[in-house]
């Protein structure tokens, strides 16, 4: 059974990582946003499903961000009941430390919980989810920004299209015509010139480009200025589109599943792994080190802790992207070292903690 207290401290706790959890996401949201909209405007990333790949993204970076937010929150709910002389009022009417480890160790499980799911399950899945949007709506020409019975824009300076109706799938096309431009030799411009009966959407089976197959039209080659023009009667045309966007073909062990990195041996994959497992215990790590940084006087500047932690955040941080580094070059072939540092930082944190509990000893003077 809760006592007041401990309920107390939970709910201050929870409401500030829940905000900063938001503000975070907030901030994360707005670095994916502006990067999608540079891919749409490109050409390379479907529009369709924009905010869609959008929110799985933002999803697939909560790993990364829930110790982030947990150390935050902790911090600032503690340093605020520090600097309202909450805290020393508590430890004079005799709370100790087990009054303030009980709540921060109950929230402390559901973040670990949370943070595990996240890492090793949602994440993964998000990012192999939102892979497969781009892929399926990159297999309709809805996607690639075309509509029936308008004229549209290709991306890159791709020219001009216009068909009269559309599949409901996006893939085949009615009759269709193009405008593109082109610069020959010696500089002269051509304009070119196709229409067709019919057409359908293609992809490379192993590449990333997107095709439109025209059947049975004419194509006029036109040199602005001249009067050679040519004009070609064709069974089919191909037209190439942008091609489509691949996020995860630099980094394909984030999308793939905890269990298939288990069964692997692959050095890149037990980096992943090694970077999954390890996110709770970094969460639970930072909130016993939050104890301890969190103490402040009334007099002290509200932020001064909070900057020290943010750089302690980013040395620890720093220490397991480095071995996560050195077991993707195969360097290292298990986890005991990343396992290493969690123990040191919470050694360090259970130090300091106990010595701001501990009785300090009175001063003797000397006999004159």
């Amino acid at each position: 059974m809760l006592s007041i207290l401990d309920r107390y401290f939970l709910r201050e706790l929870a409401q500030t990582v829940a905000a900063t959890v938001v503000v975070l996401l907030v901030i994360v949201a707005g670095s994916a946003f502006a990067k999608v909209l540079q891919q749409v405007a490109n050409g390379s990333f479907p529009p369709g499903v924009m905010l869609q790949v959008l929110g799985l993204q933002t999803l697939g970076g909560l790993t990364n961000l829930l110790p982030l937010a947990s150390f935050i929150g902790v911090l600032m709910a503690l340093g605020r009941m520090y600097r309202e002389s909450e805290m020393h009022v508590l430890a004079a009417s005799g709370m100790g430390p087990a009054g303030l480890l009980r709540p921060v160790l109950l929230l402390g499980v559901v973040l670990v919980a949370i943070t595990a799911v996240v890492a090793l399950w949602l994440g993964p899945w998000a990012i192999r989810t939102s892979g497969d949007l781009v892929a399926e709506a990159n297999r309709s020409v809805v996607a690639a920004g075309l509509e029936a019975g308008r004229f549209t824009e290709l991306p890159n300076d791709g020219g001009i299209i216009f068909v009269d109706r559309l599949s409901r799938d996006g893939t085949r096309l009615g009759r269709s015509f193009i405008a593109t431009q082109r610069v020959g030799a010696g500089g002269q411009i051509h304009l070119r010139l196709v229409n067709a009966a019919s057409g359908h959407l293609y992809q490379e089976g192993m590449g990333s480009g997107r095709f439109i197959a025209f059947a049975d039209g004419w194509q006029y080659d036109l040199p602005l200025g001249a009067d050679d023009w040519t004009q070609m009667h064709y069974a089919r045309n191909d037209l190439a589109l942008s091609a489509v966007a691949d996020d995860e073909a630099g980094d394909p062990v984030s999308a793939t599943s905890s269990l298939a990195l288990l069964r692997g041996d692959d050095p890149q994959g037990r980096a992943e792994l090694a970077w999954r497992t390890n996110a709770p215990a970094l969460t639970l790590v930072f909130l016993l080190l939050a104890l301890p940084l969190a103490r402040q006087s009334p007099r002290e500047p509200r932020y001064g802790r909070l900057l020290l932690a943010v750089v302690g955040f980013y040395l620890y941080y720093s220490l397991l992207a480095l071995g996560r580094a050195q077991i993707a070059k195969n360097h290292w072939h298990g986890q005991g070292p990343l396992w290493l540092v969690h123990a040191l930082v919470l050694a360090f944190a259970l130090w300091l903690l106990w010595r701001q509990y501990a009785p300090r000893r009175q001063r003797v003077e000397g006999a004159r």
